[in-house]
């Protein structure tokens, strides 16, 4: 069961063949035994957990009544899964990584968990990821680092390492996560799993805890594209609380899996296989490419001339929208306050001080900086007339093809502590991704192979499907087609069964 895919899940629920409860165990059991190495999960609550399965089971078995009807006819109904930290979950510790928030528990759910709640899945639990999604590697989280189950001295990307970490090891057969430069994406290829960013405001954003409010947008994360489907058709939706959501008609992103990719045009940006990508990651994707040419599909080469400038642009925006989002955290209200202090402005400098790490308070200075009068016009407002042009640059890429295709991240998983000194290598992890969320486009990763042959541990390579917005049913076909004719997103690390 730890292998299956939530359509066989939910196959097998519908069929008795077991029962929620007995899948949440099973899950649960496993996390139990691994999660003290992974570090994957932040909070469990196992009473919590069974008695949704329960609930669950209950609902398949009476079956009378318009909700019990209504959810018992859901295809995910009875099947577990996990939110990233940053999700507040009514009754649940949420925590967003950081000792600012480290024994809050919220009064409410976020859309998203409200909308898997609906759709009668089991909580797993809350994961770990980097504080305040600020991060690529999943070591600035303030209950330590993930380990990536391919190999535990290597990171497993981030910020939503933890969800990509407890997918690969099988602790949760689907999680949420969120991407803002690549935080889905990213994780997605180290871990061996498949990711999808969606177009800026389909998935709502309110309950979700801000990190850069223009480019933060939530997804799924699973084994394949088709359990990525299921998901998003669950979790997208307009919400009036979001005033970023997009009010559109409901969509089954499963329709077009089964299309052929006869005809297909996938341009390859000159900018993404130049210097830079790792030669094992080169290898994997072009494999992955000449399989896509066997499936139908034709390659044209295209040009983002302005990508390289995304990773600069980026990180103006990301650390000037985080510092006005992050100036709530105070002491006042909620979180952390440091236990002693003189007056109401020691109380502020001293909550902050304690309460965010390294990292995070890196970017509000940065955003602070960049906001401020005198800079504004040379920093911020430069960074977004950038933004423009990168989005002006897919727009004339995808007259020429209907996706993008090239690497999701330059290198494989690296070690710990390989790019902790110097803060611009870390960044320039996410420089494949990041230009997808400044032009609000959807982008997702799934896994093409493996580099690092040499090691003890090859590591997973992932290809990055970039389409045009609103494009997803799209995207997801072209994942499915791959996945029906190469195994890579069903491998499972050494040591995790």
């Amino acid at each position: 069961m730890i292998n299956a895919s939530l359509k066989e899940l939910s196959a097998a629920l519908a069929q008795r063949k077991i029962s929620a409860v007995e899948l949440a165990t099973l899950f649960l059991d496993r996390m139990e035994r691994l999660n003290p190495t992974l570090n994957a999960f932040i909070t469990t609550d196992r009473d919590k957990t069974l008695a949704q399965a329960r609930c669950a089971d209950e609902i398949r078995k009476v079956g009378a009544g318009d909700t019990a009807a209504s959810l018992s006819d859901t295809p995910l109904n009875g099947i577990p899964l996990a939110h990233k930290d940053i999700f507040c979950t009514q009754g649940w510790r949420t925590t967003c990584g950081s000792k600012m928030l480290a024994n809050f528990v919220s009064p409410y759910d976020a859309h998203v968990v409200e909308r898997f709640a609906a759709a009668g899945m089991v909580t797993l639990g809350k994961l770990n990821m980097d504080e305040f999604a600020m991060g690529s590697s999943n070591e600035t989280s303030f209950f330590g680092p993930v380990k990536n189950p391919w190999d535990v001295s290597r990171v497993p990307g981030g910020s939503s390492g933890g969800s990509a970490a407890a997918i690969a090891a099988r602790l949760a057969p689907a999680a949420t996560g969120t991407d803002t430069g690549g935080s889905i994406r990213q994780p997605a290829a180290l871990c061996g799993l498949t990711g999808l960013k969606p177009t800026y405001g389909v998935v709502s954003r309110y309950g979700m805890i801000a990190f850069a409010s223009s480019l933060d947008q939530a997804g799924p994360m699973a084994k394949s594209a088709e359990d990525c489907a299921l998901m998003l058709t669950a979790m997208a939706g307009f919400d009036t609380r979001d005033s970023t959501s997009l009010e559109r008609p409901a969509e089954d992103y499963s329709r077009h899996l089964n299309q052929p990719l006869t005809g297909l045009k996938i341009g390859l940006p000159k900018e993404f296989f130049g210097d830079g990508m790792d030669t094992d990651v080169r290898a994997a994707v072009e494999a992955a490419l000449a399989e896509y040419r066997k499936l139908g599909a034709t390659t044209v080469e295209v040009s983002l001339p302005h990508s390289e400038l995304s990773v600069p642009a980026y990180y103006v925006i990301a650390p000037a929208e985080a510092s006005s989002n992050l100036s709530r955290f105070d002491g006042v209200r909620y979180g952390y306050r440091a236990p002693d202090y003189g007056d109401l402005a020691d109380m502020y400098s001293k909550t902050r001080a304690q309460g965010f790490g390294a990292e995070v308070k890196r970017r509000i200075l940065i955003g602070t900086y960049v906001l401020s009068h005198g800079y504004y016009d040379a920093y911020y407002l430069k960074a977004q007339k950038i933004r423009r042009l990168i989005a002006a640059d897919f727009t004339e890429a995808f007259t020429q093809c209907d996706v993008i295709m090239g690497p999701t991240s330059p290198s494989v998983a690296f070690a710990f502590g390989a790019k902790n000194a110097d803060p611009v290598q870390m960044y320039l992890s996410d420089i494949y991704t990041i230009s997808t969320n400044l032009a609000g486009l959807p982008g997702m990763s799934l896994p093409c192979g493996f580099g690092n042959a040499q090691l003890p541990n090859p590591m997973p390579v992932g290809l990055q499907i970039i389409g045009r917005w609103f494009d997803e049913a799209r995207m997801l076909n072209v994942a499915h087609q791959y996945q029906q004719v190469t195994d890579w997103h069903m491998r499972m690390p050494e040591g995790m069964a």
